[in-house]
Parts: C-alpha cells; sequence; structure tokens
C-alpha cells in the first residue's frame, strides 16, 4: 500500500531530518530540536478547535509531540515545543496511542510538530495498520520541512495541515530564529501540494494552509495570498486570529500586542480579494476545545 520508506532510524544517529540540518547523533544529545533519540510527546487529546472537516464531532485526535524546529517567541506550545516538556515512549507505545484515539471517535489523527519523530512516527503507523488502524492522518506543520523527507513520506500523509509563518525570511530569522523561512516553506508547500493536492472533505484528503495575522502585518499575509492564487485557487485558507504576544513577543515594538479587529478585516479583504476560501476564525469560541484520551498503553 505504501512506498518503501526511505527515513530509517539510523538518520537519528546523524539528524537531518529539518532545513536545521544538525547532524547531532540523537542517541547521544539532543538535536536543535530539543528532542533526543525516542519519540516523546506531552499528550494525545481530542481536538476540536482544528478545522471543521478534521474534527467532526468529537474532534481530532492531537499528538502533542516535544520539540519544534522553530524557535518563535510567542509559541502558546512553548513547555513542550521549546522547553521539553513531556516523556518518551516506545514506538509499541506510540502505535498503541493511535490505535486508543481511533477507538475514542477522533474524526483524524492529527500529528503536531511531527518531524523530529518521523522515523518512529512512521514504525508506529506501520504497526498500527497492522492491528486496523484506518484514521486519515495530518500532518501538522510549520512548513519550515525539507523537500527530500518530504518525499519519503508520500503515502503516508492524507492531510498536509501547513502554516505560512511570514513571508520575509528577516522576520522569520527574528521571530523563529531561522535564517531562511519563506524561502523553506514555498519550496515545502509545492511539494505537499504535489503529493496530495487541494483538501477535497469528501476524500478527506489535500492541502489546507494556516495564516495567523500578525500585528503591523508581520505575517506578509498578502504575499501568502497570492503565492496561493497561484498555485491553486481551491487550496482552502485557515485564516487566524487568535495571535497573544505571549514570552519574548511581550514587549516587541511590532509584535507586542494583540491584533486589532481592522487588522484582521483587512486581511479577510485581501484573501477574498485573490478569490481564496477557507474558515476565518470568529470571535466565538467554545470556551473548553479539548477532551481526554485514555491513550497510555501497558505493554
Amino acid at each position: 500500500m505504501f512506498k518503501n520508506m526511505g527515513i530509517g532510524i539510523e538518520i537519528l544517529h546523524e539528524c537531518t531530518l529539518c532545513p536545521r540540518m544538525c547532524k547531532v547523533d540523537r542517541s547521544v544529545t539532543k538535536g536543535v530540536c530539543t528532542v533526543g533519540y525516542l519519540p516523546k510527546l506531552s499528550n494525545i487529546v481530542l481536538h476540536k478547535g482544528e478545522e471543521p472537516p478534521l474534527s467532526g464531532e468529537k474532534g481530532a485526535a492531537a499528538v502533542f509531540f516535544t520539540g519544534c524546529q522553530m524557535k518563535c517567541t510567542y509559541c502558546q506550545n512553548m513547555g513542550f515545543s521549546q522547553k521539553g516538556v513531556g516523556f518518551e515512549i516506545s514506538v509499541e507505545e506510540l502505535a498503541c496511542g493511535f490505535l486508543k484515539a481511533q477507538e475514542a471517535g477522533a474524526k483524524t489523527l492529527d500529528l503536531v510538530t511531527p518531524t523530529p519523530h518521523l522515523p518512529w512516527i512512521i514504525k508506529a503507523l506501520d504497526m498500527a495498520r497492522e492491528r486496523g488502524f484506518s484514521l486519515p492522518v495530518v500532518y501538522n506543520t510549520s512548513s519550515y520541512e525539507r523537500v527530500e523527507v518530504l518525499r519519503e513520506i508520500e503515502g503516508y500523509v492524507d492531510v498536509y495541515l501547513a502554516d505560512i509563518r511570514y513571508t520575509d525570511n528577516e522576520y522569520g530569522k527574528v521571530y523563529s530564529k531561522v535564517p531562511d523561512y519563506w524561502d523553506v516553506a514555498q519550496q515545502a508547500i509545492l511539494e505537499m501540494y504535489r503529493q496530495v493536492g487541494p483538501f477535497d472533505e469528501e476524500r478527506m484528503r489535500g492541502l489546507i494552509v494556516r495564516i495567523l495575522v500578525l500585528p503591523n502585518n508581520v505575517s506578509g499575509h498578502e504575499k501568502a495570498f497570492e503565492f496561493l492564487a497561484k498555485l491553486d485557487k481551491r487550496i482552502p485558507v485557515a485564516l487566524m486570529s487568535q495571535y497573544i504576544p505571549h514570552f519574548g513577543a511581550k514587549n516587541d515594538p511590532l509584535i507586542g500586542r494583540k491584533i486589532t479587529k481592522q487588522e484582521y478585516e483587512s486581511a479577510l479583504d485581501k484573501l477574498i480579494e485573490f478569490d481564496l476560501d477557507g474558515w476565518m476564525q470568529l470571535d466565538e469560541k467554545e470556551r473548553v476545545t479539548t477532551a481526554p484520551i485514555d491513550w497510555r498503553c501497558m505493554l
């Protein structure tokens, strides 16, 4: 059913999974992503806050992996994305967690920041599928990805849920500590699109792009809309308004505040101008968007 996987566990001994290419031996020390050898995550929950077709009635099974190749100064998941909160598990436990998420009624399996854990995820998916796992797999990513690595996971991912954080490399450097974000993200999104095309709810397959509107147009969303419209106007865009200036962003002169209603509406107008569609974020939200899953397995 799937192509031969070119990413084996051996890559962790000289890691080149992400564009950082830090090449450390993760069986000995942690990579730039702050992840060591074994899969590490903070939780698996039913999450209703993803895009509606991915969440369904009960929610997507959001697997919150520890670590990230980006270092966003405002990250709302700072504890597990950058500070290492979480616990290591075996690949067998990870596969069992996927199966328990399916038993809990999840609509999709939502892998959040999966890149540092890819060799183990592939093994866990293979194990779980041998035992009846069949949920659509969502690859929830910042888009700071190596095209070569994305090609190796073709066939394992049903939906790419891909951010466009910035359309200016300089902002990526200042706010996420990566030197070439926009250059890398464009190529990554082109590869994701090649694999799955625009999102189709009936097939539960395709590319969805998320854009978080940042104050003072730091997100460069108009340029992002232009890029997507030229690629395929059928790609749905989730335009997000929930930015909060956490952590290092609090006192920043450009992003040290929430966005205004006018800023969000202006971005929405531009989205419409480019003849793009998708989801907008309203002020009214459910107070509780997650529910626990008893996903831990005694093996």
